[in-house]
């Protein structure tokens, strides 16, 4: 489904209110991460424009999302939940965390992300590297 710019703010709404209305139950460690991406990450990006759940059938290399994306960091296999891609090429990640997560005080989430950008980063530094030897 394409979103307008009105359909998207509204969504946006409706997911705020939701979970504001709801926080208490969400911060229960029962709430998990496959919950929270269900109920609120996939929707938001979806009314971003974002094909999350792949309605547009592309083959795997050509997906505007990725979840759970296999990557090579420090010599250890990784897999975000979430990596965007436009033209087959990686953009930025998310990693989900439930709402029982303080991501102020833990620090673990944010260094896990971090790990995920610097790895494209230096892909994307070798790929130039790479080329201007070549060239």
């Amino acid at each position: 489904m394409t979103y307008t710019k009105e359909q998207a703010k509204q969504t946006f709404g409706e997911l705020v209110e939701r979970f504001r209305y709801n926080l208490d139950v969400y911060k229960k460690s029962a709430y998990n991460e496959a919950q929270v991406r269900r109920e609120f990450i996939d929707p938001f990006f979806e009314a971003l424009g974002w094909d999350v759940s792949n309605k547009q059938g592309y083959a795997e290399q050509y997906k505007e999302v990725v979840l759970e994306d296999t990557i090579k960091v420090g010599g250890s296999t990784r897999a975000p939940d979430y990596s965007f891609r436009i033209g087959g090429q990686r953009k930025f990640f998310v990693e989900a965390k439930k709402p029982a997560v303080n991501i102020k005080e833990d620090v673990s989430p944010s260094y896990q992300l971090r790990r995920y950008a610097l790895f494209k980063q230096a892909k994307e530094l070798g790929e130039r590297r790479t080329k201007c030897l070549v060239e």
